[in-house]
Parts: structure tokens; sequence; C-alpha cells
């Protein structure tokens, strides 16, 4: 057992790395189970697409609104000790949810308001503890460590999580909100476990305006930071735009039941792991900036394909595909970001790149309801193919400074 634990996570990551990666683990799976439950409640509660497209955008919403003040927030407190209390706030917040669903009060209108408080605290959650991997190893492991983060995250978020959660919510529809609870709580304890190096905070004694204007001002000014923000808003519109109403289009679209909707999450996990298996000798082998290109030519196809295809499997080889793109983007964009912010400005840029993420989400869940309710479900696809393709067109060149960041551009602010 150790000498496996080894090769998961080998000791020069060191034991405090091991730590955050367990409560990682834990509280994804968590996170995974509502993956395919909350979707899943909210179209137990109405079959209106808009309402089911609000759903996402209100699960989207939070990070636009408050990820900058929780960037700015993450840089001036201790940030282990944000991560524990939000996540006592999450896993308080969804066990009240899973006790209105079993007393069977939880309207759509109760939900949705759930939906986004959950959002909101996890906001501050993520920017805190996207912060804490730099912290723990040295730079050249970073981008080990964070593909050990984004396998695990695949693993039990992707791949176990929605269909357990599909499960469950079969079972009893309180259930996998109840199992989230204990989890989102258990990832707390396991990272008060963690004791971090010495970080010293120098902004006590300036308006939190200004740490946000500090960090809009580093990513303005660094090239690739700067591209991959752009690049990640302007194609969350479009996926999010069909994202929006998967639920939906599995249904109605492609005939699929509960299972069959977790069963979409679990063939894009293991994709994931494909992409996992295959990071190291795809990135000893592609420049950083092809592989950017390689991603958003892919991105943009999976829409053309799933607007075109009515046949479950053909779907689901699409989903795979996406899947492994998903996993070596996500983790090569990571990498780059915490090899070239300073420390002290972690989570401000953090919460920029956030703010693009979900900032894009929100904007694309709102065309997607819209274009769905008026012009049927496969109407956000065939956005969500002519949109990328054209951005993609227009940022080809500009991904070209992604293969310039390999050391930090920038000094610590004194």
């Amino acid at each position: 057992m150790s000498r496996l634990t080894d090769v998961v996570v080998p000791p020069r990551l060191g034991n405090r790395f091991r730590w955050l990666l367990a409560s990682s683990w834990t509280s994804n799976l968590g996170d995974g189970i509502l993956l395919a439950a909350g979707p899943l409640l909210v179209a137990s509660r109405t079959d209106d697409a808009f309402l089911v497209a609000l759903a996402a955008l209100l699960n989207w919403l939070p990070p636009l609104v408050f990820g900058l003040w929780a960037g700015a927030v993450t840089d001036r407190v201790d940030r282990r000790r944000l991560v524990i209390t939000v996540d006592c706030v999450r896993a308080t917040l969804v066990a009240v949810l899973a006790g209105s669903i079993f007393a069977d009060v939880a309207t759509i209108g109760v939900v949705l308001v759930a939906i986004f408080l959950l959002a909101t605290a996890e906001t501050f959650a993520d920017t805190a503890s996207s912060t804490l991997v730099p912290m723990l190893v040295q730079r050249d492991d970073l981008a080990l460590a964070n593909s050990r983060i984004q396998a695990g995250f695949v693993t039990v978020n992707q791949l176990v999580g929605p269909p357990l959660g599909a499960l469950l919510f079969a079972a009893g529809q309180a259930l996998p909100f109840a199992a989230d609870a204990v989890l989102v709580a258990a990832g707390a304890l396991l990272i008060s476990r963690i004791s971090l190096p010495p970080f010293r905070s120098e902004h006590h004694d300036t308006h939190i305006r200004h740490d946000i204007a500090e960090g809009l001002r580093w990513v303005r000014h660094h090239a690739a930071v700067r591209t991959l923000v752009l690049t990640i808003l302007i194609f969350n519109v479009t996926f999010g735009a069909a994202w929006s109403v998967l639920v939906l289009y599995a249904r109605e679209r492609l005939g699929l039941g509960a299972i069959g909707f977790g069963l979409i999450t679990t063939v894009g996990a293991l994709g994931g792991l494909a992409g996992t298996l295959s990071y190291g000798w795809i990135t000893a082998r592609v420049s950083l900036a092809n592989l950017m290109r390689v991603g958003l030519v892919i991105e943009t196809f999976t829409h053309l394909g799933l607007a075109l295809t009515t046949t479950p499997w053909v779907a689901l080889g699409i989903f795979f595909v996406f899947g492994a793109h998903a996993f070596v983007w996500g983790t090569t964009s990571v990498t780059i970001r915490q090899r070239a912010v300073p420390t002290a400005l972690q989570g401000r840029v953090g919460s920029v790149n956030l703010v693009g993420v979900y900032g894009g989400l929100v904007l694309g869940a709102g065309i997607g309801g819209a274009l769905a309710q008026r012009y049927g479900i496969t109407a956000p696809f065939w956005f969500a193919f002519v949109g990328s393709a054209i951005f993609v067109a227009l940022i080809w060149r500009e991904l070209r400074h992604v293969a310039h960041t390999d050391a930090q551009d920038a000094p610590d602010p004194v």
C-alpha cells in the first residue's frame, strides 16, 4: 500500500500535499455526486427550459459577482482557515437542502436559492484552495502536483460521483445531498491537518479595491495569462450555452433517463483519464501553444457533433474526446498560471481567471436558455459551434504567447 501511495503521490511532494490531495478527492466526490443530482433535482421540479438554464446560471453567477473579492480576501487572510470555514458552511447548506427535500418543501424556488448560496460559498473555497498547491510543492513539481489533483478530480468528481449521484437520487431524492454534506465536512477535517509555510500579507493597510486593481493590472500586462483568461472567457460563452440545457438535451434529443445522464459525465471522465495517462507523452512532443490550439479545435467540433447526432453512442464518443481535451487544457492552464504568478498575487490573479470562466458561463447560460426555448434544444449547440469557430480563427496567433511562460515574468510585489 505504501509503495502504491508513493507512485500516486511521490514522497518529494511531501506529506502536507498528501493531506491536501486527500481533502480535494474527498470533497470532489461529494461535488461529483451533485453534478448529476443537482440537475436531476431541478428537472424533477420543472420542465421549463428557461428555469433549467436559470439553475445553471445561478450556479455560475457567484464567481462572476464575488470572484474578484474572493481573490483579494484570499491574499489577505489565512488561506487554510478560509477553506475550512467555507467548507463547513457548504456542508451545513447542503444538509439543510437535504432536510427540505426529505420534508417535501423543496420547491423550485428553494432549490434555486440553495444553488446560488452553495455556489457563492464554493467561490471562496475554490479560490483559496487553488493557492495552496504552489505553497506546498516546489515550482518544478507543479505540473506533477496539478496532474494528481486533476486526476483525482476526473476520477471521483467526473467518473465515480455522477453515476453514484444518479443512483442515490433514484433511491431517494434527499440521499445524494446528505452524502455530499458528509463528504464536504470530511474534506474540511482533512485540510485542517495541513500547516502552511509562513506567508506575510502586506495588504491590510490598503483598500480591497486597490488589491483587486493590482491583480487586474498584473493580468493585463502578462501576455500568456491574459491570453488564457480571454480564451476561457469566450469559449465558456459557447460552452455555457450548450451545457446549460444538457440535462434536457440528454432526455429529449438522446432519449436518456437519469442513469443515462450520469453516464455522460462518466464517459467524459474516462476521456479525462485517457488524457491523464497520455499527458506526459503529449507535453513532451507538443508545444503549449499548439496544445491550446488543438484543444480549441476539438471543443469547436464537439458542439457540431452534438448538434448533428441523435444517437446516444455517438454522443458518448464525443463526450469521451471532450473529456480528454478538458483535462489536458485544465492541467496546462493552471500550471502556466501558478508558475507565472507571484505567491502574494495567486488569489487575485486566480480570481481574475475565475471571473473569466464564470462570466462566460453566465452569459452563455442566458443565451442557451433563450435559444432552446425559442428555436429548440439543438439551437444552443449550433450557436456554440459557430461562435467557437469564429473565435479560434481570431485567437490563433495570440496563443503563441503561451509558449513563453516557463519563468516568472514579474517580481513579487513589495
